[in-house]
């Protein structure tokens, strides 16, 4: 049987749709924040909305994935947002990813130091590409003490 994550409470049937994923899932908030902060992880906010196609395929190759769900929990507070209910968190990240000179969509996933200030971003990262850049973000985050 799986365990739910943070995100089994939730209202929104997008978040609830992910309760269930291996990822540990937190909603936006100061919780999570607060989290970051404290263990100086990095934050990865996962924004996306019901119906997205590219969101449904991500869930399914990405963060229904055991290796890199551990990965994900290992090294990052995990956050994932419904743009549909928090269209101002959704405008930071797109206006910040589009400040990094890349092309916004969803999902629209973006990294944070535990500061919650954006360092990388992007829509949609298939499970070889995701795998690969969340291995080397967080061994330059661990290796550097930065996030």
């Amino acid at each position: 049987m799986k365990k739910a994550n943070r995100l089994l409470n939730e209202s929104s049937p997008y978040l609830l749709q992910h309760a269930y994923n291996p990822v540990n899932w937190h909603p936006w908030g100061e919780e999570a924040l607060r989290k970051a902060r404290e263990e100086q992880k990095p934050i990865i906010v996962s924004i996306g909305y019901a119906a997205c196609h590219w969101c449904h395929v991500m869930e399914h190759q990405s963060f229904e994935n055991e290796s890199i769900a551990q990965l994900m929990n290992k090294h990052f507070v995990c956050i994932k947002v419904d743009r549909e209910e928090r269209p101002d968190v959704d405008q930071i990240y797109m206006d910040a990813v589009h400040a990094m000179g890349v092309q916004g969509g969803w999902p629209l996933n973006v990294f944070l130091n535990s500061e919650a200030k954006p360092f990388y971003g992007g829509t949609y990262f298939p499970p070889s590409t995701g795998l690969n850049y969340y291995k080397i973000s967080a061994k330059l985050t661990t290796k550097t003490g930065k996030n």
